[in-house]
This record gives structure tokens, C-alpha cells and sequence, in this order.
């Protein structure tokens, strides 16, 4: 039983590193978004339309092409899903580039939402950690509501939007990252505090 659990194991582990990749790409993605709208607070309607166009497009393109790439990664249609959605999100903003702000902020609430869908599927289908699956589905509660909020708030001030948007970037961006690297290494958990999985050997 015990050589059963250990090869289950070590072709399991090949998957995670895969799946922690796609995530660490995607949080590194929304972390440079936030990055760009704090250090540019005075951006302009069509900047951050374009900003904003070529983060949805770049994350679409980057995981359609690792969930294309890897056929063998379990659990990949989160990744799938996301995908193409960031990819039409692009494909749309790029193609009116003249949107009206309350347009944008609708089509960033959607996308927001579609994310946090994918994010909480994806953290009860991969084989993760407790701790990190726990946080990958956190990330999909927070963006949903950050969706929610774009739709329900759309005419708060444009300086208040713009901190909304930049804190949820850079939020979603690290909480994914933490994800990517692993809760153990990055909070220096030991393997009894951070026992929450119920596999913990396919933990990388």
C-alpha cells in the first residue's frame, strides 16, 4: 500500500509544479496591473483601457497556451475557462478602445467574476494543499465580490474606482502567487502546522 501511495505520489508532483506555473503566471500578471495603476494614479480612460485590454489578453493567451501544452494536467479546464475568457475580455476592449468608463467597469466586473468562478472550481478539483487550495478559493470569493461591486457601485468617483481596482490587482496577484510558491515555503509552515491536506506528499 505504502509503494502504491508513494508512485501515486511522484506522478502527481509533475501536475502541481504545472498548475502552480499557470497560477504564478496569472498572479504575477494582476500583481504587474496593480503595479501599473498605483505607480500611474493620474492614467487616463484610454490608458487604462489599453492596460487593462493587454493584462486580460496576456493572461488568456499564457494560460490557453500552458492548458493547450499540457494535456496530461488534470483538472486544466479552470485554466481553460479563464483562458478564454481573458482572451475575449482582450479582444473586446481592444476593439473599442473609445469605451465609455462605466462600459470598462462593466466589462472588468464580468471578467472579475468569471475568474473567481474558475478560481473556486479549481480549488476543489486540483490536488493542492489544504492550505493552498483554501487560499485559491479565498481569491475567487474576493474577486467575485470585487465583481459585484463594480456592477452595483459603478459611479463612485474615478480616483476611488482606480484604488478598488489597483488593491484587487494586487491583492489577487499575491494571494495567487503565495499559491504558486506554496503556503509552506513561503509562511515557513512546518508539515504538521500545515496539515490540511489530505495528500500532502504531492505538495511541491
Amino acid at each position: 500500500m505504502g509503494s502504491m501511495l508513494e508512485e501515486a505520489a511522484q506522478t502527481a508532483e509533475p501536475q502541481v509544479t504545472k498548475m502552480r506555473w499557470a497560477i504564478g503566471i496569472n498572479g504575477a500578471l494582476s500583481l504587474a496591473l496593480g503595479v501599473a495603476i498605483i505607480v500611474w494614479p493620474g492614467i487616463s480612460l484610454y490608458s487604462l483601457v489599453i492596460v487593462f485590454g493587454a493584462y486580460a489578453l496576456a493572461r488568456g493567451i499564457v494560460g490557453l497556451v500552458m492548458a493547450i501544452a499540457n494535456s496530461d494536467m488534470d483538472g486544466r479546464g479552470w485554466l481553460f475557462a479563464s483562458s478564454l475568457a481573458g482572451i475575449a475580455v482582450g479582444v473586446i476592449v481592444f476593439a473599442d478602445t473609445g469605451m465609455s468608463a462605466l462600459a470598462l467597469l462593466y466589462v472588468i466586473g464580468a471578467y472579475a467574476i468569471v475568474l473567481g468562478a474558475a478560481a473556486i472550481s479549481a480549488a476543489f478539483i486540483l490536488p493542492l494543499p489544504g492550505g493552498d487550495s483554501a487560499l485559491l478559493g479565498l481569491t475567487g470569493v474576493v474577486s467575485i465580490a470585487f465583481g459585484v461591486v463594480m456592477f452595483a457601485k459603478p459611479g463612485d468617483g474615478a480616483l476611488a474606482l482606480l484604488a478598488l481596482i489597483a488593491a484587487y490587482a494586487v491583492i489577487i496577484g499575491l494571494a495567487e502567487l503565495t499559491v504558486a510558491i506554496g503556503g509552506k515555503r513561503v509562511f515557513g509552515f512546518s508539515d504538521e502546522r500545515y496539515s490540511g491536506s489530505a495528500n500532502p506528499q504531492v505538495s511541491r
